[in-house]
């Protein structure tokens, strides 16, 4: 009998899109060989007109839409499957992004991301707004789940991308899109609640049944027999983290989640909630005023979502720099205000989407998860803007931008870093319900550059740069340690 299949995952959002095979292969090589095993990134790349360099996908424009199936188009796709085979990774391609605000004419100015190539930012790749710009009556972003013109566009690229890997074993999952919700730069209708955001769901995941094929209630749950074993990294599992240094109270969070790991419970009850689905009991076990990542407002109900039968698995993320996951209705503080809460907050956030999936009898994923770091300060824009939280003349110091002082930190330690990966990633486990974690993201250096691309110079005339960097990346002197955390998480489970 096959064992379950429990995962270290990264996140790449310009994989296929970097300027050579070679630079794919050895990104993927040095994946790898930390003991990654699933790579998350963009299948999409939407344009308003053909680009004088790089690579897309996709041509939104004119009333109409139109694929790109050449060597800088969905080949690009092609090439990231048979290099991750080749080095024993699945894929987990992402068909679109709920955010987008480049491409809305009445976002902020780009001032400093101006100097920014075309995809540097996971944010500037067209996605659900680009449609609405384009198909949108009302220009809501909400049209995109209702507008039976959009979905058909939309519908028509999905068929496009999965027609090219039907049974191909390194597909591990297809991610309808990243973060769908009812906002983003593009103001909502007011008729936008869960159900509409649910109903869209169900109704894409019927319309190819290709996308159940590979899917995920298959691979999480047993290791594809067309795939050859993966090698296993070596070394102690029980290795600690290079360069963590754990508080006693940090110790305590990390045994406590262990120990909860195995006192998980084995409930099945469901009750009926807002929508056509059912939810199981547990998830609805706050009694007091729900915060913003439980109450709904944001127009996802993840219980409705995974009860839909076509809907294999559940996909949530974790940036508690941009968002605030406390159970209640309380302030929130930066993870830098208040480190050891962040990471306590953190394991409870992943604990309540395990419950779910046990209830339900489905895997949940915690698809990408992140902390901003003080070498990253600089480079961060949040997933909604186009400018970095601290402009370039607003350096550390412990200062906040105007009009931002106690809302976004000025990032931890890459030692702190380190220590809250690892006590997440220590939830991976199938009696918790988590069947895999993504760090977001992954880091190349010396790759080919080109002018107008994902990748440029890193001196002027360059020929060899970074990977983008949008204040997540694990590039610089702390590297080594970030990937060990990760190699450390992944002998865990094996």
């Amino acid at each position: 009998m096959a064992r379950p299949f429990s995962f270290i995952a990264t996140n790449a959002y310009w994989l296929p899109f970097l300027n050579s095979d070679q630079d794919i292969d050895a990104t993927l090589a040095n994946m790898s060989a930390t003991g990654i095993s699933v790579v998350r990134t963009w299948a999409f790349n939407d344009v308003t007109s053909v680009p004088q360099s790089g690579s897309f996908l996709q041509v939104i424009a004119n009333g109409t839409t139109t694929i790109n199936t050449g060597p800088n188009g969905l080949q690009r796709l092609d090439t990231v499957v048979k290099l991750a085979a080749k080095h024993n990774i699945y894929v987990i391609f992402v068909l679109t992004n709920n955010w987008g605000p480049t491409d809305v004419p009445t976002s902020p100015a780009r001032r400093w991301a101006t100097t920014l190539p075309r995809n540097f930012l996971s944010n500037n790749y067209g996605g659900i707004d680009s449609y609405i710009q384009e198909f949108g009556i009302a220009k809501t972003h909400d049209e995109f789940y209702s507008s039976n013109t959009i979905k058909g566009f939309f519908k028509n690229y999905t068929t496009a991308v999965i027609s090219r890997f039907v049974n191909n074993s390194a597909i591990l999952a297809w991610e309808l899109a990243n973060d769908p919700r009812c906002s983003s730069t593009v103001s909502t209708s007011s008729s936008c609640v869960t159900t509409v955001v649910t109903q869209w769901h169900a109704e894409l995941a019927k319309h190819d049944p290709r996308l159940l094929m590979p899917h995920m209630s298959q691979n999480v749950h047993k290791v594809n027999p067309s795939r050859q074993a993966q090698p296993q990294p070596s070394g102690s599992a029980h290795k600690r983290t290079t360069g963590g240094r754990l508080t006693s109270k940090l110790r305590r969070m990390i045994t406590n989640g262990r120990r909860a790991a195995s006192r998980a419970p084995d409930s099945r009850d469901t009750v009926n909630i807002r929508g056509r689905w059912t939810a199981p009991s547990e998830a609805k076990r706050w009694n007091t005023v729900p915060g913003p990542a439980f109450d709904g407002s944001f127009g996802v109900d993840t219980e409705d979502i995974l009860n839909i039968p076509e809907i294999d698995f559940s996909s949530f993320q974790l940036f508690p720099d941009q968002n605030n996951y406390s159970p209640t209705n309380t302030p929130f503080l930066s993870p830098s205000a208040s480190f050891e809460d962040a990471v306590q907050l953190g394991i409870e956030w992943i604990q309540a989407q395990g419950d779910i999936g046990l209830s339900i009898r489905k895997p949940v994923v915690l698809t990408a998860f992140g902390l901003l770091t003080h070498n990253n300060v600089d480079n961060f824009v949040q997933f909604n803007g186009t400018t970095p939280v601290v402009p370039p003349n607003r350096k550390r110091k412990g200062s906040f931008p105007a009009g931002q002082a106690g809302t976004v930190g000025m990032g931890l330690t890459d030692d702190e870093r380190n220590v809250a990966y690892q006590a997440w990633l220590t939830q991976i486990a199938r009696s918790t319900g988590i069947s895999g974690m993504g760090q977001y993201q992954w880091s190349s250096q010396g790759l080919q550059a080109q002018s107008g691309t994902v990748v440029q110079g890193s001196t002027a005339g360059g020929t060899q740069g970074y990977s983008p960097n949008d204040g997540y990346g694990i590039q610089g002197t702390g590297q080594t340690a970030a990937q060990q955390t990760l190699k450390t998480a992944k002998q865990g489970i094996s």
